[in-house]
């Protein structure tokens, strides 16, 4: 226990565990390995964006949305896009993109 100096009383200690691969599991998300892939391609999104040294009003003009949505996407706020969505905002930039596929799990 962490006693205060002020008032003596004891402070409990956090509670510290150890997360997972995946934050949005550890959470309880519904979805997580889908919310996982949605942050992952957000922020290649938003590393693209920086590299070229774009404002999001540039950005937004060339993915074809409005400024406000890149506002999100820089906020890593992606979640309220599609997977198919951010893949297109990827591939629209002139990027490469690759999908693969881990067979860990049954479907």
């Amino acid at each position: 226990m962490i006693r205060r100096k002020d008032t003596g009383k004891a402070t409990p200690q956090p509670r510290v565990t150890d997360g997972g691969a995946n934050v949005f599991a550890d959470l309880g998300l519904r979805n997580p390995d889908q919310e996982l892939m949605k942050a992952r391609l957000t922020l290649e999104i938003f590393r693209i964006i920086q590299q070229r040294g774009m404002t999001q009003s540039q950005a937004a003009a060339a993915l074809g949305v409005k400024q406000p949505q890149v506002s999100l996407l820089m906020r890593n706020r992606g979640s309220s896009f599609s997977v198919g969505r951010l893949l297109e905002f990827l591939s629209d930039p002139g990027q490469d993109v690759e999908v693969t596929a881990d067979a860990r799990r049954s479907l």
